[in-house]
């Protein structure tokens, strides 16, 4: 199924949805650039959210005293937001951005540019804060806007569970214009992320997402973005 537009009438342009979809596509260019010249691993080890080294900064930190450990902390902090930017393969950024393109426009309308923007940023900060918690040991980076694109998915089944979705069903080499309920694409959007790995970046020394942590990291931005969008009505 891919969703290609909705019924629901938007009154203002959707600058923020714009503007992140460019960033996306700007960032993922980069990556490719990076992936030619070999550096690709080094750049996402070094930005991409890694939960054994946060759990560890933060430990020294803390627990230690450690100075030099706040350094690490902030420079990780700082990844979980850019993070939410960075992609491992072409199908995981064309899924992405196709689920913002549709339902991302319809929420920004209903927030208003600014806190939509607050919205999608600090959707994909909580799930990769979950996603340390629940794996604080892990050693693979953790990449993607998959918790911030579940967030919104979240908030426009809440605020309009009877829309429609004007969809194309690609069958072999025959493709069927068909609308569907939207509420379908909350179950759409989970299946669709076991076939992220097609078109797949080089990214050594182990690859990025461990399919288990970043399922769970997607249901708290699901039900997050839920839970925000009926406290607002």
């Amino acid at each position: 199924m891919i969703p290609i537009s909705d019924n629901i009438r938007c009154w203002n342009k959707p600058i923020i949805n714009n503007w992140l979809i460019g960033i996306n596509i700007a960032v993922f260019l980069w990556e490719i650039q990076l992936e030619l010249s070999d550096t690709l691993g080094y750049f996402v080890n070094s930005w991409g959210v890694i939960p054994a080294q946060i759990s560890r900064a933060i430990t020294n930190a803390f627990f230690f005293n450690n100075s030099a450990a706040w350094i690490i902390v902030i420079w990780r902090v700082f990844s979980l937001v850019f993070g939410i930017f960075l992609h491992g393969s072409f199908s995981q950024i064309l899924g992405n951005l196709l689920f913002l393109w549709v339902f991302g426009k319809t929420v920004e309308n209903i927030l208003g540019h600014r806190r939509y923007l607050e919205f999608y940023l600090a959707a994909g900060i909580l799930t990769g804060v979950v996603q340390i918690l629940i794996e604080p040991s892990l050693t693979v980076p953790l990449i993607g806007g998959n918790g911030a694109i579940a967030a919104i998915l979240g908030a426009y089944i809440m605020k309009f569970p009877k829309a429609k979705i004007d969809t194309i069903l690609p069958l072999i080499i025959v493709y069927i214009p068909i609308e569907l309920p939207a509420f379908l694409y909350i179950f759409w959007w989970f299946v669709q992320q076991l076939f992220y790995g097609i078109g797949s970046l080089n990214i050594p020394p182990i690859g990025v997402n461990q399919s288990g942590v970043v399922f769970w990291g997607q249901i708290v931005g699901l039900f997050s973005g839920a839970a925000f969008i009926r406290l607002k009505r």
